[in-house]
């Protein structure tokens, strides 16, 4: 049998088609082997394919467009293309195909959101007859037509009912969302032309056709001949479709069962209000286990010890399962409970230490029933891969008292075979490593259960990928080749962080990653999949290009771009500068930069942590050059926070960071130089070149680079999944990050005080592009009310510009202040209008909570310290207040939503 493949694609010059399947004729899935296209006039390309039927009964294949310029294969979207041979009598198959684009909109409506919730097929099905013969297949998608509708075919030739539409042929859904017919068109003597409509079933009459040219179809007099017309989408207009969500924290939901934190029962609970005031979506942050140290800085939520393993923080205790009535341990919870859950904030390690408590317990009275269980055992053998190694982890930092696995003796690597031995049933400390199969088990089975119900009553669910994992992560010791343990992850400085942050989590080794397929990754997603339909992916820039801050530093401030483009040497000649290494590149230290910093203290630096060189500069002496041995020697008492800070006020007064490896030829500058006493006793004419350089550094050079960068890794990594993806694309952005977004259709992120265009002071909803989320704040923000007392002048400029009102703006923000900012967000066009519970219920006098400055989630300059806030009323008394739940759901009701 001889396949024919046929498709029409417009490419640059460097660029060309190719096939890609599961068998070796078109590569076994390598691309560099796969079948070369030929191009013909009209921009199309064909290829040829010979089959023996008798060895091969289907396969599967894609299109592929390669460029020669960068080397980079680029995949048409979807599903692999499945091929099937029905007829081995067949001599040829012409596959007329359509290339599926990413950026398609269409393909957003075939997301786990729309497909498996807001827009589940339930279209009423014609049986079609079956006919044995036939000489053409039509396959068309058309994932939003109305549920009263189908997709039928008309054309010119007699099988198609000359373009008469009171008896069109009606097509088929089939599971994957493709509507297909096949008909018999062997009379035919010139090619078919026809489109597509919409059929209206109930009325029995025809409703309208698709947009643009007729569609065509080759007709072949051969005999034991097949054309199969892939035609993608219906080209009819998407219905603009339009969803409001809420953003909150599982372990800030409140209810009258919780024990002092959100839990996944509580999900239910929020589910049931969301219906009532007509919100599609519940977008939570990240739920992995973060408990490293058993101390309070556990509570962070994205420095997490695994990226698979749920948080028992989140525990529902008695859908866990209830102790006897009077075992000590439910006593203490009947007396706890009620304590716990009147507390304003998280009381994060009270919580935590009893659920773990309480979970040993239970385990130790269900253990052998438990570890029968045929569900059980079904979750353990798919999830074994992580599963095992989170298990031993738990069971070894106990043991020695830290997560630190470098200090775990023999188990320091980890050894595939070792931690297998380690945690057999014959151990003695397997208990221990039983109770963790357990917890993570109860955990999967509540958090299921709240996205079935979720789905149930027409809600999803959105989660959040952190950008990074722990250091001391199960995942950094499982693949420790998956990162670059001698950096930090973090951000330059911003409008939330003037110094920068450093999150103190491992990069990745992107390269390495890479050459596993991303494996990890793709797990990662999987994962993911099993609770939510949409996710967040938290710093999508990190994609593209990382701020890097070297282990030995502190501070956000002293990183760089990686990877990026660095200044070279001769650049600074080409700007007529004399590179002074000295100068640049070491802290500029000087007499009234001392009593600036540290005022009478300032002899005492420079007696004990100042040294000179080349006969008058001075320099900072080790150990005092390095921030992270200032801070561990400040934490040991050695000096005050005032000697502390200027320190590493001193340290990060250079102007640029050598690059590692290069010989003094390669440099970093570093970000904000010129706010730096060392630039500014520069003369003018160098302060003008650097200053040429710093720009051209960081805001042109790098974006073809950072574009190919990213295009290496999110294709691959949205491909691994179904569901819906939207970037967190705040900080400092450029062109390409935009650009990829768009052409992978990854939903932005548009903040209405935080522009990604330095040229306007806020960003107004109405702007926004449909693919995108609008929100007036975000969990690393003020709520509404709280940045509205922030700053005066910014707020009676917002007053006056974006809600158009005359006057002088309130000095408080009055609960109609938060109505217009939510309606100016609820009528935006974008797909997604998210708000956080705080700003929903800001909108009620009577409901909102007294004092804005207590409902902050996060304070990003000082992480460490947030993440307890607690809804200040439970969600049952939420859902009763009829009053305000009927306003909200009016207002998101008019908007559209």
């Amino acid at each position: 049998m001889k396949i024919h493949f046929k498709i029409l694609y417009f490419t640059f010059w460097g660029q060309r088609l190719l096939i890609t399947g599961n068998i070796p004729q078109l590569g076994n899935g390598d691309y560099k082997n796969g079948l070369a296209l030929n191009f013909q006039p009209n921009e199309f390309w064909l290829g040829e394919l010979d089959i023996d039927t008798e060895l091969l009964s289907s396969f599967t294949y894609k299109y592929v467009l390669y460029n020669e310029n960068n080397g980079q294969y680029f995949e048409e979207w979807g599903d692999e293309r499945l091929f099937k041979v029905e007829d081995k009598t067949i001599d040829n198959i012409f596959c007329n195909d359509t290339w599926n684009s990413p950026s398609a909109i269409e393909n957003t409506f075939l997301t786990a959101p729309f497909k498996n919730v807001m827009l589940r097929d339930e279209h009423e099905m014609v049986q079609q007859k079956t006919i044995s013969k036939f000489t053409h297949s039509f396959r068309v998608f058309a994932p939003t037509i109305p549920q009263n509708l189908v997709v039928c075919l008309v054309g010119d030739s007699i099988k198609t009912g000359n373009w008469s539409v009171s008896k069109p042929q009606i097509l088929t859904e089939t599971s994957s969302g493709a509507w297909e017919i096949n008909i018999d068109l062997s009379k035919e003597t010139t090619e078919l032309h026809y489109k597509y409509g919409l059929f209206d079933l109930e009325d029995n009459r025809f409703s309208y056709f698709e947009s643009g040219v007729d569609r065509t179809a080759p007709i072949y007099n051969a005999k034991k001949t097949i054309v199969q017309l892939n035609d993608g989408f219906m080209r009819i207009q998407h219905p603009n479709w339009r969803g409001a969500g809420v953003g909150i924290p599982v372990f800030s939901l409140r209810s009258k069962k919780s024990f002092g934190v959100g839990d996944f029962g509580d999900l239910l609970l929020m589910v049931d209000w969301a219906v009532q005031v007509g919100l599609k979506l519940i977008q939570v942050l990240p739920l992995n286990d973060t408990i490293g140290t058993h101390t309070d800085a556990d509570v962070l939520p994205y420095a997490a010890i695994s990226a698979f393993a749920l948080n028992p923080l989140f525990l529902n205790l008695t859908d866990m399962g209830k102790l006897p009535a009077k075992h000590p341990v439910q006593l203490v919870y009947k007396e706890l409970q009620p304590k716990l859950n009147s507390a304003d904030l998280l009381p994060f390690l009270d919580v935590i230490n009893f659920k773990l408590k309480y979970s040993r317990e239970l385990f130790l009275i269900e253990k052998d029933k438990f570890l029968k269980n045929n569900s059980f055992k079904s979750f353990f053998e798919k999830n074994e891969y992580w599963l095992v190694p989170y298990a031993a982890y738990c069971v070894l930092r106990d043991k020695f008292g830290t997560p630190d696995y470098r200090k775990w003796d023999d188990f320091a690597h980890f050894d595939k075979a070792k931690i297998a031995t380690f945690v057999s049933e014959n151990q003695e400390h397997y208990n221990d490593i039983a109770l963790q199969y357990f917890i993570q088990y109860h955990l999967h089975i509540q958090l299921l259960k709240a996205t079935n119900y979720a789905h149930k009553h027409g809600v999803v669910l959105k989660g959040d990928i952190p950008i990074g994992v722990n250091r001391n992560s199960v995942d950094t010791w499982v693949s420790p080749e998956l990162f670059h343990m001698h950096s930090n992850a973090g951000a330059p400085p911003d409008m939330f962080a003037i110094k920068g942050q450093n999150w103190e989590l491992p990069t990745y080794n992107w390269d390495m990653i890479q050459r596993t397929d991303f494996d990890w990754w793709k797990k990662r997603f999987s994962q993911l999949s099993n609770y939510f339909d949409t996710f967040r992916i938290d710093h999508i820039l990190g994609f593209f290009r990382i701020w890097q801050i070297p282990t030995s530093q502190i501070e956000g401030i002293m990183g760089h771009l990686f990877p990026s483009t660095p200044i070279h040497i001769n650049e600074f000649s080409d700007k007529g500068i004399w590179f002074d290494y000295n100068r640049f590149c070491k802290p500029y230290i000087t007499d009234q930069l001392l009593w600036n910093l540290f005022g009478d203290d300032a002899a005492w630096v420079k007696t004990n942590c100042l040294q000179i060189e080349d006969g008058w500069m001075l320099r900072l002496k080790s150990p005092y050059n390095s921030q992270a041995t200032v801070e561990k020697m400040h934490e040991e008492g050695k000096f005050s926070d005032r000697i502390k800070w200027g320190l590493f006020d001193l340290i990060s007064n250079v102007l640029f960071f050598e690059v590692e490896g290069t010989n003094g030829s390669q440099f970093y500058p570093r970000f904000g130089m010129q706010s730096l006493h060392s630039y500014k006793e520069l003369d003018y004419y160098t302060q003008q070149k650097l200053e040429e350089l710093y720009v051209d550094y960081f805001f042109r050079r790098q974006d073809a680079y950072w574009y190919q960068s990213g295009m290496e890794k999110l294709p691959a990594l949205k491909r691994a999944t179904n569901m819906l993806i939207c970037g967190e694309d705040l900080g400092m952005m450029t062109p390409c990050v935009t650009s990829v977004m768009n052409e992978l259709s990854i939903l932005s992120l548009e903040v209405q005080r935080a522009p990604k265009s330095d040229k306007i002071e806020f960003f107004h909803p109405a702007d926004a592009p449909y693919l995108s989320v609008v929100t007036p704040s975000t969990h690393d923000m003020s709520t509404i009310r709280g940045w509205w007392e922030e700053d005066r002048g910014v707020t009676q400029r917002f007053y006056n510009s974006q809600l158009g009102h005359l006057g002088e703006a309130p000095y408080f923000c009055e609960w109609w202040i938060c109505r217009d900012i939510l309606l100016q967000h609820l009528h935006s066009p974008a797909m997604w209008a998210i708000f956080q519970l705080q700003d929903l219920v800001s909108i009620s006098e009577k409901i909102r909570r007294e004092n804005p400055h207590e409902e902050r989630i996060n304070v990003p300059s000082n992480s460490k310290f947030s993440w307890r806030y607690r809804f200040h009323i439970n969600l049952e008394e939420l859902i009763e207040n009829e009053q305000f739940n009927n306003e909200l759901r009016n207002f998101i009701v008019q908007a559209g939503r």
